[in-house]
């Protein structure tokens, strides 16, 4: 929905204060709104809210009767899509932090300033928009999501998890908010922020930067570029990555990485939509879109003190979380054979074949290197055919190349054992019959009851399963 559509809805203000009421309003009514009503009892405007299906909500926190946290917490309990901002003379940080955990999806302090003002109030129509967008998606029948999710030919996927990421990149690609993606190493979570850039239909280009190991002064070189003579070695002036990203999209990977002082110049470019170049006092504005990623828990971060509290919760209004591959076992497939031609095509190979066989192999393993890892082990798989049918015995080779059979590791909370990759643990010394019974029963439950696969994994013969599994009936 656009902002337009919104307008004949109403805007609500709260504020015990008439002359911040009246300011407010003014700033409204010049920007075009005028169906705008105003509160100064916050239960008035409790019980208005309860009944009526405002457009967004203005509040101010230090009110008489019901504070106005208070207020913002019942107001996102009961219609938490309708965007709130908080305009306030509070202006600890804590404050700020606190309301946004609570919902809000902005928090200015005063004197405050029509542009400022103004901007904040497009930002949540344009989010109550996309709300009302994604809330709609909750009733998406599976067979409908497949027509919902958009095209992006690089993102390869039959998975009902990534079609639903789709689809909400799809409506989130409208928005000028930023996009927080997360994702362990591999799953491909650069190809999602270019989808969101070319789902945007932004007229600019797409800018990458890994700020892992950069220290503020080459982040912010890099970034926001710098005038001659800034430091030491800064013979001309230098544009930053971010006018390079003008009209389009800025994407920072490994976010969670960034130092503290980089922290806070990335938030006032958050905040106000201005940057600063090293060695000058002028800002300069900013219209590229920012989309940040990374593979550690962001809150954790936050939490542990390794990341602002205030940066998160502004870099968290959009949020996708990219599945592993071993949760998306039904796209194999169709990457296989994708990874399979582009290899063949690269080493001027011709068309090549495979055994059904080789599928039921490749989803028997966990890959942790994610889909950066299938993709090196098929080009490794290809270089290495000698005919064009492409042996399973030979894809077996390369899957455990490499891997230490003796070493049992953890990554990422995801337990894997020596050459069996699938978590089997034991909570205390197993017998030889527990244990055979047991890896027969795992092995089968991976291979889908298929006797030839489980029989591979075990490393004997299908005929010497069947024996087992006699034995063990009898």
């Amino acid at each position: 929905m656009t902002q337009h559509d919104y307008c004949s809805s109403p805007v609500m203000l709260v504020d015990d204060e008439p002359d911040a009421l009246s300011l407010l309003q003014s700033f409204l009514c010049h920007a075009g709104f005028r169906n705008v009503i105003t509160f100064d009892d916050s239960p008035q405007a409790l019980h208005y809210f309860t009944v009526h299906e405002p457009a967004l909500v203005v509040i101010d926190l230090r009110m008489p009767k019901l504070h106005g946290r208070d207020l913002l917490a019942s107001f996102a309990e009961l219609k938490p899509y309708i965007p709130v901002i908080v305009v306030t003379a509070e202006s600890h940080i804590d404050a700020a932090i606190d309301c946004m955990k609570l919902g809000a999806v902005d928090y200015l302090t005063k004197p405050i300033s029509i542009n400022r003002f103004l901007g904040s109030v497009k930002r949540a129509l344009e989010l109550r928009g996309l709300n009302d967008d994604i809330r709609l998606l909750d009733a998406v029948s599976d067979k409908e999501l497949a027509t919902l999710a958009p095209h992006t030919p690089d993102i390869i996927t039959q998975n009902k998890e990534m079609l639903t990421l789709l689809t909400y990149v799809g409506v989130v690609a409208k928005s000028r908010q930023p996009v927080l993606i997360s994702g362990e190493t591999g799953v491909g979570k650069e190809l999602v922020a270019r989808a969101v850039h070319t789902l945007s239909s932004q007229k600019g280009g797409f800018v990458s930067i890994n700020v892992a190991g950069l220290d503020d002064q080459m982040f912010s070189d890099t970034l926001f570029g710098h005038r001659r003579g800034a430091f030491t070695g800064a013979l001309n002036d230098r544009d930053g990555l971010i006018m390079k990203a003008a009209n389009g999209t800025i994407f920072l990977d490994e976010i969670g990485d960034l130092n503290e002082l980089s922290q806070i110049k990335l938030l006032r470019l958050l905040q106000e939509n201005e940057y600063y170049q090293l060695g000058s006092d002028n800002p300069l504005k900013s219209n590229a879109r920012l989309v940040v990623a990374t593979n550690k828990n962001l809150w954790h971060c936050m939490t542990d003190g390794k990341f602002r509290k205030d940066l998160y919760y502004r870099l968290c209004t959009h949020q996708v979380t990219v599945p592993p591959l071993r949760k998306r076992r039904d796209d194999i497939p169709l990457l296989l054979e994708h990874f399979i031609k582009k290899a063949a095509r690269e080493m001027g190979k011709g068309a090549m074949s495979y055994r059904k066989e080789l599928v039921d192999v490749l989803t028997t393993y966990d890959f942790p290197g994610n889909i950066r890892e299938l993709q090196s082990m098929v080009h490794d798989f290809v270089s290495r055919s000698t005919t064009p049918r492409l042996s399973t015995s030979l894809l077996k080779q390369v899957i455990s190349q490499g891997q230490d059979p003796s070493q049992v590791f953890v990554e990422q909370g995801h337990p894997m054992a020596g050459l069996d990759d699938n978590g089997i643990t034991f909570p205390t010394f197993p017998t030889l019959k527990y244990a055979e019974t047991f890896l027969i029963e795992r092995a089968l439950e991976i291979a889908k009851n298929n006797q030839g696969t489980a029989a591979r994994m075990l490393g004997i013969t299908r005929q010497a399963l069947n024996n087992r599994l006699r034995r063990a009936k009898s």
